[in-house]
């Protein structure tokens, strides 16, 4: 729900917050090891580290990202994410998300 913490797939948690016009953001928190599964969708997506380092997979394509640095992942590129550590992420998408919007 919308501005309230929720279960996502497991040791991973998130928030979403008031969507804009076109744009929305969420902050997504992972145990270390936890999984964010494989997935695509047609919006845009910018993921900032706010904590920890993550091994993102884009179209099988394997990056790390580490706290301060952002990454892009185009819309319908699967993708999907791993926690080397305990971390969190800030994801931004455009155009807004309906799919997560309850």
């Amino acid at each position: 729900m919308v501005g309230e913490w929720e279960n996502a797939e497991p040791g991973v948690k998130r928030k979403i917050f008031p969507p804009g016009e076109s744009v929305m953001m969420m902050e997504v928190h992972f145990e270390k090891g936890a999984e964010g599964y494989q997935h695509s969708h047609p919006h845009e997506q910018f993921t900032y580290v706010m904590k920890g380092s993550f091994q993102f997979t884009i179209e099988g394509e394997q990056t790390t990202v580490s706290q301060g640095e952002t990454i892009f992942i185009p819309g319908d590129h699967k993708h999907g994410v791993v926690a080397l550590e305990e971390g969190i992420l800030l994801d931004a998408f455009t155009p807004l998300r309906e799919d997560l919007l309850k």
